[in-house]
């Protein structure tokens, strides 16, 4: 708890966090739990660590600064594309109503469902999908967050969004990308916005990079 607080005093809020429920679940969410037991001392630097399959957990700024340009309320249906190890989607749902998240690689979503239970959150579900086709069972949603970076917004996704609703994506090349906000009216007009550099691991799939045979 004590690490959690500097994390979020020296890493986060002092890098410009300003959203108090984002700021408040990022000390909530126990950030050791979703590394590797050899990784736990290194669980609140602000870095990226990795968590197996070629994914990884992405550093708390991140994180933060990601959950706070969603702008989620308490009332909210979250898409999010790229569950990893369940991080992000802690922080989701202690921001949200419910969390679907999709997970293409089965091992991460097996060990993300018991964490989910394990820390109580029981407005999460995981599923092991391709997450560039979206969930259309549970679709629109209020919100859709990607966590790998695309070549371009999966058109599904922006189907599957609802009038009023947000959807940021980071959108780019394979190495480095854009974090880019689309919003639509309650027309369903889409808008478009592109803010600041970063580096995902690439969104694999149907609407995104194609996978290597």
């Amino acid at each position: 708890a004590v690490q959690r607080e500097r994390m979020v005093r020296d890493l986060i809020a002092a890098r410009g966090i300003h959203d108090e429920r984002v700021l408040a679940a990022m000390r909530r969410t126990p950030r050791h739990l979703f590394v590797k037991d050899h990784l736990r001392n290194q669980a609140y630097g602000d870095h990226a660590l990795p968590i197996g399959s070629s994914q990884t957990i992405s550093q708390p700024y991140i994180v933060a600064r990601m959950s706070e340009l969603l702008e989620v309320g308490p009332e909210h249906s979250v898409l999010e594309i790229g569950t990893g190890s369940g991080y992000q989607t802690a922080v989701l749902a202690l921001l949200a109503r419910r969390v679907y998240s999709l997970e293409r690689v089965p091992e991460l979503a097996q060990a993300a469902i018991p964490r989910m239970r394990q820390l109580g959150f029981d407005n999460v579900k995981v599923q092991v999908f391709d997450g560039t086709v979206g969930w259309s069972e549970w679709a629109p949603y209020d919100r859709i967050l990607v966590t790998a970076g695309a070549p371009k917004v999966p058109e599904p996704l922006l189907g599957q969004l609802a009038p009023g609703g947000t959807l940021l994506i980071p959108e780019g090349q394979l190495n480095l990308q854009k974090l880019v906000i689309y919003r639509k009216s309650p027309r369903g007009e889409i808008r478009r916005k592109e803010g600041e550099d970063v580096a995902f691991v690439p969104l694999l799939g149907r609407h995104g990079w194609k996978p290597e045979k």
